[in-house]
């Protein structure tokens, strides 16, 4: 269900990205970047987070980044995120699916700055085995993605 709700979204809006299926588990950014071939980064991990006020709000963000707590509190104000037992019931994907794309009911999308650093990204696609490469803008475009800074790079 979750894999078709993301077909429907790309056809409701003409996008002609092709779901990427493997084989393998991409739930992770480690098993997401060796099983497409690219640099953590590249993975655009989304991320569920339930703010103080009661608002769930969707986070998208580079695989090989932290959230930042101070910068978080800046832009959102309080927040946790969504525990793994609620994730799916929230944006109708499972957790190491889920997307920006095809959610379950509409949720206010937030992509961190720190996706801008590439001209293209691999978000997953509504299961643990699916991706699209889209490019940054695209995505911010189609999800209607306010760009945020609340991430810091990890120290490698």
């Amino acid at each position: 269900m979750s894999l078709q709700s993301v077909r429907d979204f790309l056809a409701a809006h003409d996008l002609d990205l092709p779901i990427i299926e493997l084989p393998v588990s991409t739930a992770t950014v480690a098993l997401a970047a060796e099983a497409h071939g690219v640099e953590p980064g590249r993975i655009a991990k989304t991320l569920s987070f339930r703010l103080s006020d009661g608002r769930v709000i969707i986070l998208v963000a580079r695989g090989d980044a932290r959230i930042d707590n101070r910068k978080f509190r800046g832009v959102f104000g309080k927040g946790k995120m969504s525990p793994p037992e609620d994730v799916e019931a929230l944006t109708g994907h499972p957790v190491g699916g889920v997307c920006p794309f095809g959610l379950a009911r509409p949720l206010p999308i937030y992509l961190d700055t720190s996706l801008q650093a590439f001209d293209e990204i691999l978000p997953a696609a509504g299961a643990v085995h699916s991706a699209v490469r889209i490019s940054p803008a695209q995505l911010a475009a189609v999800t209607s993605g306010q760009w945020v800074d609340v991430c810091q790079l990890s120290a490698c």
